[in-house]
């Protein structure tokens, strides 16, 4: 997988930063297609201090937390004086959990646009892990001054 933006390059782009960066890079970005993002999962990740001890899994709402900054990746990509702009995620519908993810996965998240606009957007996004859906969901999120 070519990379086209890196670790520092989706910085720039979002505000997130560790421990709650969860796009590690983007290896595809089609204007008016698709976003490609990966997500490396590791042991060292802190929320499975937690969740669950001696069986760790990646909870659900960091899954499509990490569709969503895909997602913002791809929407600020589209906009001007997007240093200015912050996106908010602003619901979700139909998400569904078809796999666990655990340390050791790598998380293929793919998010297509649904509706882009200056203020709305609507994205539809899939997780994978081997080729096997893990989650997906369709995501709406606001675009509003940061």
């Amino acid at each position: 997988m070519e990379t086209v933006l890196d670790t520092r390059a989706i910085q720039e782009i979002l505000p997130h930063r560790y421990p709650f960066l969860l796009v590690d890079r983007i290896v595809e970005l089609t204007p008016g297609v698709r976003i490609v993002g990966v997500k490396q999962v590791t042991i060292n990740e802190h929320f499975f201090q937690g969740h669950f001890p001696g069986a760790p899994v990646m909870p659900g709402v960091l899954i499509l937390e990490a569709m969503a900054q895909v997602g913002a990746v791809y929407a600020l990509q589209q906009l001007e004086g997007r240093e200015d702009k912050l996106v908010l995620f602003s619901g979700i519908d139909n998400g569904r959990f078809r796999r666990p993810v655990v340390p050791g996965d790598t998380l293929r998240i793919t998010v297509t646009p649904v509706r882009v606009g200056n203020r709305v957007q609507k994205m539809h996004g899939e997780a994978h892990v081997e080729g096997q859906l893990a989650a997906e969901a369709d995501i709406m999120s606001v675009v509003a001054p940061r």
